[in-house]
């Protein structure tokens, strides 16, 4: 079974999702794929996983970085949870570029090369907005590219981190 809850955030509302394991999906409204993965009925239910989602973005979008974290239950490819596991790796106010995963991913698969493009598919499909900080990749030199809840609030995200200005 999943459960919903709703967040407004200072960028929009946000759609919680959750089963009895963790989180399996935050999205702001209107984003690309919104909703993806989502059962067609889903029961509207505040449960402890949606208060400590709130209490973590509440904290997030006050500018600091949360000291906790809140159990996840991505859902997707073997090549898409490798990639989501790399996104979390990447530290509060810092950011990675396709190609860098790319490479540490060809790396951990004991490969030459890994196609950037492949990366940016998965982490355009990550269903987790947020907690698997998908907004912290970026282009060559830093330029700020495909975000599924919009180029705008990539820029506030990571803003808000404290990552400055964008090219």
């Amino acid at each position: 079974m999943q459960y919903i809850s709703f967040y407004s955030s200072p960028l929009g509302r946000i759609l919680l999702a959750a089963d009895e394991i963790g989180l399996t999906g935050l999205w702001f409204e209107e984003q690309k794929y919104y909703a993806l993965g989502l059962e067609k009925n889903p029961r509207e239910q505040e449960l402890p996983i949606f208060e400590k989602a709130k209490r973590w973005l509440n904290i997030y979008f006050s500018g600091k970085e949360p000291d906790f974290s809140v159990p996840l239950h991505p859902s997707g490819t073997s090549f898409q949870m490798e990639v989501w596991n790399i996104l979390c790796s990447i530290p509060y106010g810092h950011t990675r570029t396709y190609g860098e995963i790319a490479k540490q991913l060809a790396a951990q698969k004991k490969i030459s090369h890994m196609s950037a493009q492949a990366v940016g598919g998965a982490v355009g499909h990550n269903k987790i907005s947020i907690l698997i900080p998908c907004h912290r990749v970026v282009g060559i030199n830093g330029s700020l590219t495909g975000y599924a809840g919009g180029i705008d609030k990539k820029m506030q995200l990571l803003t808000l981190e404290k990552k400055g200005t964008w090219k």
